[in-house]
């Protein structure tokens, strides 16, 4: 759980934006995260207490003469505790309201008494988003170090769509695990590739593998987190981009290459994920293969460009890791791997211990020796492999 110890207090203000709020403390308690709601009297319109209280398990604040805190002081003693708050909805009322000081309720009131973080996911119609007193009001925020988390573009309660939308609940969650986390790699630029290729044999047919991508996400998704630049190279898989991921989508070998070596020259650091064909078919058909045709038809395989060798051998060339992903021998085949490829890191797994699937089993090989990580989810393991190349890197 990657919110594990953590006290977040989650602001939520009066729009029908409340209602995803809900969903919010669940993720974030599925995190490990302690949440304490705090609601505007505007807030209980859309949404109840006992909704809050039931998924959070705390009682919730509405009111800052709570005679629940014998001191009266619901405002200090809850912000005291909090390594930060977020507000979810925030709505033009109360984004203009802390903009400038004024503390007319429990919420605010708190927003202006804290020592810690302070997260907005703004939520409001397109006109209010756009008018200019918002706007105003948003660079009056970012100026106090406020943290501003989007708003989206997309359709809206009003029916009208543009800017304005309230994130979804699991882009929130990114968002808190990215600020909460170790900027071990601040200011670099991470590149990586992702899930496996697909070589053509014809236009409906392909030689592929079971990678599902899931380690290269994962990755992409504790690079960023560690405050890196990440542009993700992705073969074909099933699922969205981690937040704030650029990621640029291919479809083979030869494509991900060309991908890759348009970028890796200005990147600090390049982690070869992908289970990348090592060959490709020649002589692809233009048109669907049949079976009427007489004889099997015959398939000309060539080698593919070794993506990872080839960005090794750059002059001045980013960091290299690779991945090796093997059946059997899996230190003598992942140690030869990196020398061969003179690379200073390759991470090796067993292919029955995970591949393809939310849980694996990986060692770190570099030129130290092995360090065998613990059977964990690949969001953990990525973020161990995060540490390990910014203790490589100097950044840790």
């Amino acid at each position: 759980m990657e919110l594990q110890g953590k006290r977040i207090v989650l602001g939520v203000t009066g729009g029908i934006a409340a209602y995803k709020a809900a969903e919010l403390v669940r993720l974030l308690g599925k995190q490990g995260a302690e949440v304490q709601v705090a609601m505007t009297e505007g807030a209980t319109h859309f949404v109840t207490t006992t909704t809050f209280q039931a998924l959070s398990g705390k009682p919730v604040f509405t009111d800052q003469w709570d005679a629940r805190m014998p001191n009266a002081m619901a405002h200090i003693d809850l912000s005291r505790q909090a390594d930060l708050i977020l507000v979810a909805p925030a709505s033009a009322d109360f984004m203009a309201r802390i903009a400038n000081g004024l503390a007319g309720d429990l919420l605010a009131t708190m927003v202006l008494a804290r020592e810690c973080p302070l997260l907005v996911a703004p939520a409001m119609n397109l006109q209010m988003w756009e008018n200019p007193a918002t706007q105003r009001n948003v660079t009056q925020l970012l100026a106090d170090g406020v943290h501003l988390l989007g708003p989206a573009s997309g359709e809206q309660a009003c029916g009208e769509v543009g800017a304005g939308r309230m994130l979804e609940p699991e882009e929130i969650l990114e968002e808190v695990l990215a600020f909460l986390s170790p900027k071990l790699l601040a200011g670099k630029s991470v590149l990586i590739t992702a899930g496996p290729t697909f070589e053509a044999i014809d236009p409906v047919r392909g030689i592929t593998n079971l990678s599902s991508g899931r380690m290269g996400y994962a990755v992409a998704r504790a690079a960023r987190q560690a405050g890196a630049k990440v542009t993700l190279v992705s073969g074909p898989v099933g699922f969205c981009s981690p937040q704030g991921v650029d990621r640029i989508s291919v479809r083979s070998a030869l494509e991900m290459y060309a991908a890759v070596m348009a970028r890796a020259a200005e990147s600090d650091i390049f982690i070869g994920v992908a289970a990348v064909a090592d060959y490709r078919v020649a002589n692809a058909a233009e048109h669907k293969l049949k079976k009427d045709t007489g004889g099997i038809p015959p398939i000309e395989l060539v080698e593919n460009p070794d993506i990872l060798a080839e960005v090794a051998a750059l002059k001045d060339g980013p960091f290299c890791v690779g991945f090796a992903a093997e059946s059997r021998n899996l230190e003598e085949y992942a140690q030869t791997k990196r020398r061969k490829k003179n690379i200073p890191l390759i991470a090796g797994n067993l292919i029955q211990d995970g591949f393809g699937g939310d849980d694996n089993r990986l060692v770190l090989f570099d030129e130290t020796g092995n360090y065998p990580l613990a059977p964990a989810s690949k969001s953990v393991l990525a973020r161990q492999l995060i540490e390990h190349i910014a203790t490589l890197t100097g950044e840790n």
